[in-house]
């Protein structure tokens, strides 16, 4: 076999990434249709082991999105419909009286999959949202003073409506925080749902196959953090995060913690380009997403209609793009 140099071998890794992020998307978009964006964004939170909230109306392909991405991986799937009346334990596991054994045995919950759809996350009671939030943080669970690792890997994808308010319970902003990316998926253009018409004919049901194994995603999942990231650029992301802490229209800015999510997702992003170094436009592209859900803004800006979205980019517009920065 030719030897390589680091150099070279990390060109080779890129490429390799590249292929088999390509792979997997194009088996996601046999379900969702006119979506690559999306579906690019979603891969890019699982391979930076991150997890996704998708804020969007009913109907969308917000399932079909979860269920898709877990049969193209060939890893666990685990569905949970949050209400007010679920308990920490319908979503972690309990502890049930053996009578044979006269032992008690741990049946695990949802949680125990790799990924996992968290439908209306915000109908659930704080207490059931606290118990998710340590197995989003700490890919771990606690019953009865045990602590039980999840699988790797391990993603949440958790769905709330944004245009239904009654009986639910706003997430918190150490909750909102844990979700790597917020994005939305959108109604499809008319030629895209022509196409589902045809697909989904009422007869015929899509199923993918796998296309990637665990152990593969998960060295990429590795690979992602070795990208090069110049120390121009590192600056370029600590200024846009300074600048968002100094705008007047901004109360809550970028947090350290973002930095690094912008980063990591830059990094995944430059992979899935077949490259491995980050350029400015890298962290541009993944910005909205990672960054949205996690500043707030001013209430006189809230009243003249701004949007996090318009505010991070008037941030962004604020910052002098570094060059030479690969």
């Amino acid at each position: 076999m030719r030897n390589h140099t680091p150099q070279q071998v990390q060109a080779a890794d890129a490429e390799t990434f590249r292929q088999a992020f390509e792979r997997i998307t194009e088996n996601v978009e046999r379900v969702i249709r006119g979506k690559p964006d999306v579906i690019g964004l979603a891969l890019l939170c699982l391979m930076c082991d991150g997890h996704l909230l998708i804020e969007d109306v009913p109907g969308v392909g917000k399932t079909s999105l979860a269920k898709s991405l877990a049969a193209s991986i060939d890893v666990p799937f685990g569905r949970i419909q949050f209400t007010p009346d679920v308990l920490p334990s319908d979503v972690i596991g309990v502890n049930v009286w053996d009578e044979r054994g006269r032992v008690f045995e741990f049946r695990p919950g949802a949680l125990f999959s790799n990924i996992v759809l968290v439908d209306e996350i915000n109908r659930a009671s704080p207490k059931t949202q606290a118990a998710l939030l340590e197995a989003m943080q700490e890919r771990q669970v606690t019953t009865d003073r045990t602590t039980r690792p999840l699988s790797q890997p391990f993603m949440v994808i958790a769905t709330q409506n944004p245009i239904e308010h009654e009986g639910t319970y706003p997430l918190p902003e150490s909750q909102l925080d844990r979700f790597l990316m917020r994005i939305g998926i959108g109604y499809p253009d008319a030629d895209s749902a022509v196409e589902v018409l045809d697909l989904h004919d009422g007869t015929t049901e899509i199923n993918v196959g796998p296309v990637a194994a665990a152990d593969e995603v998960k060295a990429m999942t590795r690979t992602v953090t070795e990208v090069h990231v110049a120390p121009v650029l590192r600056r370029y992301i600590v200024a846009v995060a300074d600048a968002s802490r100094r705008r007047g229209t901004i109360i809550l800015g970028i947090s350290p913690r973002a930095t690094l999510d912008l980063q990591r997702v830059a990094q995944a992003r430059a992979l899935a380009a077949g490259r491995n170094y980050v350029v400015p436009d890298d962290v541009k592209a993944v910005a909205e997403p990672v960054l949205g859900h996690r500043i707030r803004l001013s209430p006189d800006a809230q009243l003249q209609g701004l949007t996090p979205q318009t505010a991070l980019r008037e941030v962004f517009e604020s910052v002098a793009v570094p060059t030479n920065a690969s």
